[in-house]
């Protein structure tokens, strides 16, 4: 680990986000991966906060053997070694102590949770390509994890792996290109170029049966997906979301910031009025405006920042809806929404700590509900369903 390292035997206290476990040496806290709370540890550890795992001097009984094969080097997921009714039980915990350590709110309240099969659930995941070999990244580095599967990808992406591998021992095989992107409704598949050093031939996604428009289909409606456009990864979970998120009882007006290709603006539509949608990337905003007119619906899709659309908005909407990127709302998105007002907001956040700076912000409103629905099992990351009352 470098020069500086020294080799300790810790006591593993707790899981904290990111996916570590917390020890303490003489007071310094470390973060040990690939731990569980109540094992006794030997670990490396430098100059940071990282630790290497060693050895596990005293294990726990929930430990369990992990399914991946590349699991601990491959960069993917960090808690295969737990049961999964441990893991949902620890996020709830996660998501209570990121609240209270950021966002300073102590909530007591119930926080239920949703959550589906905890493999095979991703429709979509980024490959890797180094030296005729395909993979993962592992942590914290460019060093690729070569794969044959992956457990938490979907059966089709496993296939579309299994197609690649065959494929790259052809001489026509463009491995000029850095990373894939694989997206899928199960049945066709998207094939995105992320990284390459020069232009892929047509052919080649041809070959796949690649779509640039992919249709995706759910309990909301069908949504056209095109390659730079957000959704949702968790195949299992995404109507449950939907459920989880829009508001039994609508209204006159309802805004959707942060809309994507429309997830919940179609289904808002059938409970307000009037639904707009903000959304600032130009391929989402196209995506929005087909599945819009396509389902027969009325709804007013902005191509616009969040932050610019609310500055000029004056009109306070019944409902807002929000699922922002990791970066959360922000000052001034929950600046705006404290002047608006409206009477009730929900916020879907796949990143606890923003969502508890963003709900410290928004010193109007008392949380009324909160949900963690599980859309990555096996990983640290979490999702939040926020519902707030003025």
């Amino acid at each position: 680990m470098g020069e500086n390292s020294i080799v300790n035997e810790v006591q593993i206290e707790k899981w904290v986000y990111g996916g570590s476990s917390l020890a303490r040496i003489e007071g310094r806290v470390v973060l040990v991966p690939f731990s569980l709370p109540g094992e006794r540890a030997k670990i490396e550890v430098g100059d940071n906060i990282d630790a290497q795992l060693l050895d596990l001097v005293q294990p726990s009984a929930e430990r369990i053997s992990p399914p991946c094969p590349v699991y601990g080097r491959c960069g993917g997921c960090q808690y295969q070694h737990a049961p999964y009714a441990f893991q949902v039980s620890a996020k709830v915990e996660i998501l209570r102590e990121q609240l209270r350590r950021v966002g300073k709110i102590d909530y007591q309240g119930e926080i239920q949770t949703i959550s589906g099969p905890e493999y095979a659930y991703r429709n979509r995941v980024q490959l890797q390509l180094r030296n005729g070999k395909l993979g993962y990244l592992a942590p914290r580095s460019h060093d690729l994890i070569p794969i044959s599967a992956c457990p938490i990808a979907s059966p089709r992406i496993n296939a579309v792996i299994t197609q690649l591998l065959e494929r790259m021992k052809q001489p026509k095989f463009p491995h000029f290109v850095k990373s894939f992107e694989v997206f899928t409704n199960e049945t066709d598949i998207q094939l995105n170029v992320l990284e390459t050093e020069r232009p892929v031939a047509q052919w080649f996604f041809k070959s796949f049966d690649s779509l640039v428009g992919l249709d995706y289909p759910t309990g909301a409606g069908i949504f056209r997906v095109s390659p730079k456009s957000f959704f949702q990864v968790n195949r299992f979970l995404i109507d449950e979301m939907v459920q989880a998120a829009v508001p039994d009882d609508g209204g006159s007006a309802a805004l959707d910031l942060y809309a994507g290709v429309g997830l919940f603006a179609l289904p808002l539509s059938q409970k307000f009025k009037k639904v707009i949608a903000v959304e600032s990337g130009s391929a989402a905003t196209r995506d929005l405006e087909f599945n819009v007119q396509r389902a027969g619906l009325k709804i007013d899709a902005q191509n616009s920042r969040v932050e610019e659309y609310l500055e000029k908005l004056d009109a306070t909407p019944d409902f807002v809806l929000a699922d922002p990127p990791r970066a959360g709302l922000g000052k001034a998105v929950t600046a705006a929404l404290n002047r608006l007002a409206p009477a009730r907001i929900t916020i879907v956040s796949c990143d606890p700590a923003t969502l508890a700076r963003d709900l410290a912000a928004l010193g109007k409103y008392k949380i009324a509900k909160m949900t963690l629905i599980d859309l990555f099992p096996q990983t640290y990351h979490l999702e939040t369903i926020a519902t707030l009352e003025l």
